[in-house]
This record gives C-alpha cells, sequence and structure tokens, in this order.
C-alpha cells in the first residue's frame, strides 16, 4: 500500500516562507503525477501545485513544486506567506501501477502575526 507523509507545517509570520515535505513508501517513479492540494473548512480542495514524473510542472507565483527522486520525495516551496494561504495542505500522487488516488493526512500551515 503507497503512503504519503507530509511534513513542514506549522505557525508562520506574514511575508515568510515554508517548505513542505511529502516522503512516499515507495519509489516515487511510479508516482506520477504528485502534487499538492490545500483545503479550508468549508471550502473545496483547491489544486495548489503538481509535478509529473518527467519533471513538468504547474505552478505559479508563490509556489514551487519539486521532486527528489533519490529520496522519494516531492516539495512545495511557499514564499511571501499571506493569512489567506492558511489551510491544511495535502500531499497527493496517482501510483501508475493501479491508476488509483493516493493521500496524504495532511499538515496544517498557519500565516499570522
Amino acid at each position: 500500500q503507497v503512503q504519503l507523509v507530509e511534513s513542514g507545517g506549522g505557525l508562520v509570520q506574514p511575508g515568510g516562507s515554508l517548505r513542505l515535505s511529502c516522503a512516499a513508501s515507495i519509489s516515487i517513479s511510479s508516482l506520477s503525477p504528485m502534487g499538492w492540494y490545500r483545503q479550508v473548512p468549508g471550502k473545496q480542495r483547491e489544486l495548489v501545485a503538481q509535478i509529473t514524473d518527467r519533471g513538468s510542472t504547474n505552478y505559479a507565483g508563490r509556489f514551487t513544486v519539486s521532486r527528489d527522486n533519490a529520496k522519494n520525495t516531492v516539495y512545495l516551496q511557499i514564499d511571501s506567506l499571506k493569512p489567506e494561504d492558511t489551510a491544511v495542505y495535502y500531499c497527493y500522487a496517482r501510483y501508475l501501477l493501479t491508476m488509483q488516488n493516493v493521500w496524504g493526512q495532511g499538515t496544517q500551515v498557519t500565516v499570522s502575526s
């Protein structure tokens, strides 16, 4: 069973930066795309950024997604954090062997002074 474990969330002041990590229990060469969603209470989960096994990405602005195949880890760098970035951030991946979507448990990011 594929497992994703996020880390790196926490309380950050506005204007700060944060890097979230998502470690997979298997080789991420079998996971594509991988990426990040976020969700605030009462709203739908929204896509933040994703990256394919070939390194193609779709992100913009203050968000940067990257992957380290040697560490089986995907990262999300968030710069110039704003209070509206406060959310639970979820890592996800599509397991190519079964085409099943896999989710992590989420990590809370709170932006506040």
